[in-house]
């Protein structure tokens, strides 16, 4: 066992096991505390309630709680290990809620047979808390479980693993193309991987001026193309009428490259077929599609972006679920619309490009960051990404008419 496998262990274990605690927000200490937190003082607010379910916010926990649930069929990039196995991954999810937006949440493991019965189980206690996140689901199961919920719950619903990453992907990928004199609208884009995370982060570049004719797409047979019969609803939205086949075909002369798909999957010698000054987003984890080192060995004038921290330009959703959420939440938003995602992308993009304060480059352990190639987004321990990109969804949840409250 290695020291990384060693100290993850002892971190999840010691000294309390997991990573989540329910903390005590009004006094308990007396019998008059506990007969105002329950039995009979509780009974004022089950009525005011009952009169009004809006009270819910006014008297519990709802406004600023997030569950979020999982099925464990598509846990990190270990694949299907079922419910129990993801509880970790979804007490994490809970810890960057708590550390970077302030929101508790609660890690739901569902077990189930059909898509059906998760869909049920999950819209029937959505109404306990301010917002859903969805987390490590498989496709194409996952898009129709978010498009129904959305339909049936009356709070936000969001899958993390394609809009979360959709939303950070799209931020760095517009700084990388400005920095390289390239217009997104121009620019030809192969993605390889064809999931969820793909998915999602081909549309909502298309929401920010890519065109969807200039987009490549690739799965485990290679190009999807109008005349393949084995594409799903999801995919033929990007089948392409061409005859180009293959990466290599693909890649040649293309602008930029997005790979959520597998480790070591593009080679030195693709890469050279690209155009000048190519933008590279090789964001499979824990292994890049092409290693940085290895990238900049075969052409200096690209812009690179992984998923890891130890390398520049980390594209970490991070930087995006806490204050989506935290935003939402804040207006009592119905639903996490495009526009609220737009906005995410502009407030996220648009920080990088400020000068990063003192306190950052220290938890960064460098000694400058300038925005340039190696850095096109913020770093995720930037305590100005909660009150900016926040503040930016909630403004377009009440611009785009989906928030109950003005934001205070």
């Amino acid at each position: 066992m290695s020291d990384l496998q060693q100290q993850a262990l002892k971190y999840h274990a010691e000294p309390t096991p997991g990573k989540i605690s329910v903390a005590l927000t009004t006094p308990a200490e007396t019998v008059d505390d506990l007969a105002l937190a329950y039995s009979p003082g509780v009974a004022e607010p089950v009525r005011e309630i009952a009169a009004d379910p809006n009270n819910a916010y006014k008297y519990t926990a709802k406004g600023n709680t997030v569950a979020v649930i999982s099925n464990g069929t598509a846990i990190l990039g270990l694949g299907n290990l079922g419910p129990l196995a993801s509880k970790p991954v979804m007490e994490g999810k809970a810890l960057l809620f708590k550390r970077f937006a302030n929101i508790d949440s609660f890690d739901i493991e569902v077990r189930h047979r059909t898509t059906e019965e998760f869909i049920n189980t999950v819209a029937n206690i959505a109404d306990t808390f301010g917002g859903i996140n969805l987390e490590d689901i498989k496709a194409p199961e996952c898009f129709e479980i978010e498009q129904e919920l959305i339909k049936r719950c009356h709070v936000p619903v969001f899958h993390d693993d394609q809009h979360g990453t959709a939303i950070v992907t799209a931020a760095g990928m517009l700084n990388a193309l400005e920095i390289q004199g390239k217009d997104l609208a121009e620019s030809t884009i192969v993605c390889l991987g064809a999931g969820a995370a793909a998915i999602a982060c081909m549309e909502l570049l298309i929401k920010c001026g890519a065109q969807r004719e200039k987009i490549y797409m690739l799965d485990r047979k290679g190009v999807i193309h109008t005349r393949r019969d084995d594409l799903n609803e999801y995919k033929k939205l990007f089948a392409n009428n061409t005859d180009k086949r293959t990466l290599e075909d693909v890649i040649d002369g293309a602008d930029v490259f997005v790979g959520v798909s597998g480790a070591n999957l593009l080679s030195p010698e693709a890469l050279k077929l690209m155009a000048p000054n190519p933008v590279v987003f090789a964001c499979s984890n824990p292994d890049p599609e092409i290693k940085p080192e290895i990238a900049l060995a075969a052409r200096d004038d690209l812009i690179m972006a992984t998923g890891r921290s130890d390398y520049p330009n980390q594209v970490n959703n991070v930087l995006c679920f806490p204050f989506i959420f935290r935003g939402a939440l804040d207006v009592r938003a119905t639903k996490i619309n495009d526009e609220m995602k737009v906005a995410a992308v502009e407030a996220i993009r648009s920080l990088a490009k400020e000068p990063v304060p003192a306190e950052v480059l220290e938890a960064a352990k460098v000694k400058e960051l300038n925005f340039g190639r190696e850095y096109i987004i913020p770093k995720p321990m930037d305590p100005r990404l909660l009150e900016r990109v926040s503040s930016a969804v909630a403004n377009a949840a009440i611009a785009s008419g989906v928030a109950n409250i003005e934001q205070e």
